[in-house]
């Protein structure tokens, strides 16, 4: 094989295997967002507050994050709405947060990053379904209610 074959032969497989890579979500539905909570949308996380993000070696909390809603797939809250969300030991990826003191969550999603989009199961109100240690830096913002994450997948944002 020839040099300029071989240069582009490289190039064509960094294409294609960057293509292969590169994360693509979809709209983040499987059975268990579907399926668990009384809500489910899909949003996208305004800001990472940063203490409800540290992890704490000696006890298990929730964290509260904002997220402004893109589309309602199940429940009564609107598009555009602010909700505020609390996610189980958020430092750990979704697929790693169950643990024997709270079982039914989990998701797809990693790391939680300002401005991803998330398909996500909730319950509401936070004090009905989960009681423990919360980080909430949105304590001033008064939000009415605080929802609780079930489920967590990445999600690409929602075409209009």
């Amino acid at each position: 094989m020839k040099s300029s074959q071989l240069k582009s032969s490289l190039a064509l497989f960094w294409v294609l295997f960057g293509a292969s890579c590169s994360e693509h979500h979809g709209d983040g539905a499987d059975a268990k967002v579907a399926k668990l909570g009384t809500i489910e949308i899909t949003a996208r996380l305004m800001e990472v507050p940063q203490k409800a993000v540290i992890e704490r070696q000696l006890y298990n909390y929730a964290g509260v994050f904002k997220y402004q809603i893109e589309q309602v797939h199940r429940g009564a809250l609107k598009k555009g709405d602010i909700i505020y969300v609390a996610h189980y030991n958020p430092f750990k990826p979704r697929y790693e947060v169950a643990d024997n003191r709270i079982l039914n969550i989990g998701g797809n999603a990693g790391s939680l990053v300002a401005g991803q989009h998330h398909r996500m199961a909730l319950e509401a109100p936070l004090d009905d379904h989960y009681m423990g240690g919360i980080v909430n830096e949105y304590f001033e913002e008064h939000p009415t209610v605080i929802h609780w994450a079930l489920w967590t997948n990445a999600a690409d944002a929602p075409k209009p």
